[in-house]
């Protein structure tokens, strides 16, 4: 019991007051039995306090209401119920077991619950990053009316919230592309050619459509050929994860990687309801995961899976390791959105060839990011030479970005250079494009 309990401020101000009236004693002697009536209640209500709170085991019923599954950078809502069991009523403040990720220690939930009576306190948090959060043990601390002593109530958590990228961003995309998707940036393209793909050449017979001769083969043979179509299959699509440390910079307390896993997910949610195959690469200086493209809503819950467990490498990434993975183990053509960060053109280029030969058997589409917060240092208008040299060579270092989207585009490669923010709805755009245009 002794390690529970706690002397309250209210007490410590009632013991000057006493103490105030021994020292007046010494010139109004009236005050001597007042001081001592003073001390003497003091202890007789102190102990009536700690009986009131100590009288039965338990004085209160608590409660954490989370969800068990957390969004990636969305807001959560956490609930705290706490119920009176006692007769009498009680005063009450709470020191919530925050996870360690939200670095909030002065935050105390508090107020008066009638006897019997309950109440429920509220709090929002936004996880930045993927994995576990683990909720702390909850110290509660009870007062009765006297507010003489405390009594300290610890309650012992084993709360776990899983976050997991963002399944509510990924259904508001779904909703935006099937649905109304002229809104906030999502473009309606309309699809262009055939739906059909060539499967071989064989010799025309009545009734075959004239605009499939093959003129080239049937000049060889001398009588006519045509080219036989069957029904476009569903493609497939990769989503190939840089997790080296280029992909750890943070913007808005995400970082690029999870910047990267949330777009995937939508990405993903999206290929395999235009009816697509999807799959999952992650590298870094090895090659780390490997999920075959596969289609139906089955996939996806395993895809989601594969993302939840990615962790960054603090190491260089290693294309020509990629490469070979790659060749090696998607045999039939696929779009590549690979996302990375390139922050110089030496690290464009070392990489290069390899993304030409990539580009070459696939269609590669490079994602990376433009650094929000250097362009905030150029619009900012200077103070002093400081930050004229910090707008300087922050503009070189967002004109190194635009080159290297430009030297890659002259190579024939695909890009999408983009704002953390913005990843989603340019991801999506570029996809639909590609795939309404049957680049796939």
């Amino acid at each position: 019991m002794i390690k529970h309990l706690f002397i309250s401020r209210f007490f410590f101000v009632l013991l000057a007051g006493v103490v105030i009236l021994f020292l007046l004693s010494y010139a109004w002697g009236i005050l001597f039995l007042v001081a001592q009536i003073g001390v003497l209640s003091l202890i007789a209500l102190s102990v009536l306090d700690i009986l009131v709170l100590f009288a039965t085991k338990k004085v209160i019923k608590y409660q954490r209401i989370f969800p068990k599954r957390g969004d990636l950078n969305d807001e959560a809502l956490i609930s705290l119920r706490v119920v009176n069991l006692n007769a009498q009523g009680l005063h009450v403040n709470i020191y919530e077991g925050f996870p360690e990720e939200l670095q909030e220690r002065t935050k105390v939930f508090g107020g008066f619950l009638g006897p019997k009576k309950s109440q429920s306190f509220h709090y929002q948090f936004t996880p930045k990053r993927r994995g576990d959060y683990n909720f702390e043990d909850t110290h509660i601390f009870v007062q009765s009316v006297l507010r003489l002593v405390k009594r300290r109530i610890v309650v012992e958590s084993k709360d776990v919230m899983e976050v997991y990228p963002s399944i509510q961003q990924m259904k508001l995309y779904e909703l935006k592309v099937f649905n109304q998707s002229q809104v906030r940036g999502i473009k309606k393209i309309r699809s262009l050619g055939h739906n059909n793909e060539f499967e071989q050449i064989k010799n025309y017979i009545q009734g075959d459509d004239i605009r499939t001769i093959n003129w080239k083969a049937t000049s060889r043979r001398n009588e006519l050929m045509v080219n036989q179509y069957q029904d476009q299959r569903a493609q497939h699509v990769y989503s190939v994860i840089d997790k080296s440390r280029s992909m750890e910079m943070a913007f808005e307390g995400m970082t690029l990687l999870d910047y990267a896993i949330n777009s995937s997910l939508v990405f993903s949610n999206i290929a395999l309801r235009k009816g697509d195959k999807k799959g999952v690469i992650t590298y870094a200086d090895k090659i780390g995961t490997k999920l075959a493209a596969e289609g139906g809503r089955a996939h996806l819950k395993r895809v989601m899976e594969v993302l939840y467990n990615q962790r960054t490498q603090f190491k260089e990434a290693n294309f020509p390791l990629l490469y070979q993975s790659l060749r090696s183990s998607v045999k039939v053509r696929s779009l590549l959105m690979l996302y990375t960060n390139f922050e110089t053109e030496q690290a464009m280029h070392r990489a290069l060839p390899l993304l030409r030969k990539l580009n070459a058997k696939h269609l590669l589409v490079v994602v990376f990011f433009e650094n929000t917060q250097l362009r905030e240092s150029i619009v900012k208008p200077p103070e002093n030479m400081r930050d004229i040299y910090v707008g300087a060579v922050a503009e070189t270092a967002v004109n190194v970005k635009r080159k290297i989207a430009l030297e890659l585009n002259r190579n024939g490669i695909q890009t999408i250079l983009t704002k953390p923010e913005e990843l989603n709805v340019k991801t999506i755009n570029k996809y639909l494009s590609l795939k309404s245009k049957g680049m796939i």
